[in-house]
């Protein structure tokens, strides 16, 4: 229980994964992406992986069951189909619900004894009993510190004497209708919910640095409907939350303002469109398919520049509006500089330099984790999440993905806990 939610970083050495077959699945506003991997003691392979388009789903938050269940059902279909084998359970990432942090703080007297397995279930069962909150469901909780009697921030216990120990929790939490919503979509694809994580931390198992993660950083997960926020601090998630715009408003702006189809202003924003006007090359026009309209000659031709004007007021809010929930958090200046940005919204010409200025950090752009047997196209930020979800699944132990096996302890166990505590932290 000492190592719930200790996190496995890309070029972390030594990985151990459990030995089996493996399923992420990462449920976004425009794509829903399905990986497989077949985990051994010493590797973790791809088998099979598919992206296909979502539908039903916005901000992450399921607004029509038929159609999310077909596209959740295509991308499962076609990933069993790649990798010759079927799946039952999935690891799924959430995003939905208006994920924020919830922290707690248990402890309890051993004068004297040996901390043992035992004393830390029953220490971490406390802890994340004491981050539920009325209305709110918890999807991953972990320990960040410990306190052995007068000493602080020791990372494991077992094994050690003290009078009497602490722990300090850190949970995410959502609405649980819209995270019953997502559970249910699965479900009525014939597979069973084993584990959950906030899309933003998948993201960043598959792309922080050790040294990242140690120092500190702040992961952005770019997606189509909803952009999350992860910070971690010397190995540990201490902060998450989201801001409910993403890539698919981009492309919304740029229809709207280009009275032009929806799947034509997403082909125009990949192929065209920058972040930024300072790496706008030339004066080339762009051909513009006109919404109701067919035939190149009822094209409109706009400057690329004009995409430029569309396309970064839009970034500079979803910065601007992730920079206060930073600060507001008390985060911005406490997780260092380092921001990695991640998500397929990220991949637009110039959005980690406005990042950079928006931001005022040290901006990169997070690429998972490579693994055999993963296709080219499958290694971009877009698939940051899907993979954090494989290598979480390969390597956390079964109470770290599903919050239900911390539950609270027993109401004998309580009584003792509170005997224990003496009415330590209320």
């Amino acid at each position: 229980m000492g190592e719930t939610m200790r996190m496995k970083t890309a070029n972390a050495q030594p990985t151990a994964y459990r030995t089996g077959l493996v399923a992420a699945l990462d449920i976004g506003s425009s794509k829903v992406a399905c990986v497989i991997g077949r985990s051994e003691p010493g590797a973790l392979k791809v088998v099979g992986a598919a992206l296909r388009e979502s539908n039903g789903v916005r901000a992450g938050t399921i607004t029509n069951l038929d159609d999310a269940v077909e596209a959740i059902g295509e991308a499962v279909a076609a990933a069993e189909n790649h990798a010759d084998t079927r799946i039952q359970n999935v690891i799924l990432s959430v995003a939905c619900g208006g994920p924020t942090s919830v922290t707690s703080r248990a402890a309890m007297a051993l004068d004297g004894e040996l901390v043992s397995d035992d004393h830390l279930h029953l220490l971490l069962s406390e802890g994340h009993h004491r981050c539920q909150r009325e209305g709110e469901e918890v999807i991953q909780s972990a320990p960040t510190s410990y306190v052995v009697d007068e000493a602080r921030g020791v990372r494991d216990p077992r094994g050690m004497f003290c009078q009497r120990i602490g722990v300090s929790m850190h949970a995410v939490a959502v609405k649980p209708a819209p995270l019953q919503n997502l559970k249910l979509a699965v479900e009525r694809c014939h597979l069973s919910v084993y584990g959950t994580l906030f899309s933003g931390y998948a993201s960043a198992i598959s792309t922080l640095t050790p040294d990242e993660l140690q120092l500190g950083a702040t992961v952005i997960d770019m997606g189509g409907g909803v952009t999350t926020i992860a910070v971690f601090i010397e190995g540990q998630l201490v902060f998450a939350d989201a801001v409910p715009i993403g890539g698919g408003h981009v492309t919304a702006d740029l229809a709207r303002m280009l009275v032009a189809p929806v799947s034509a202003a997403e082909r125009i924003k990949t192929l065209y469109a920058a972040a930024l006007g300072d790496i706008e090359t030339g004066t080339d026009m762009v051909a513009v398919p006109q919404m109701g309209e067919e035939g190149e000659e009822y094209a409109a031709r706009v400057p690329r520049s004009t995409l430029t004007r569309i396309v970064q007021p839009r970034l500079e809010e979803i910065f601007g509006q992730v920079q206060v929930k930073l600060r507001e958090s008390g985060f911005d200046v406490a997780a260092g500089r380092r921001a990695v940005l991640t998500g397929g919204a990220c991949q637009l010409a110039g959005t980690r330099e406005l990042a950079q200025r928006v931001l005022n950090k040290q901006v990169r752009i997070g690429r998972p984790q490579t693994f055999q047997g993963l296709p080219a196209a499958s290694a971009g930020p877009d698939y940051a999440c899907a993979l954090g979800l494989l290598m979480a699944g390969a390597t956390m132990p079964p109470e770290a993905l599903n919050p239900e096996l911390q539950s609270a302890p027993r109401e004998r166990e309580r009584s003792f806990f509170r005997k224990l505590t003496g009415g330590l932290f209320g």
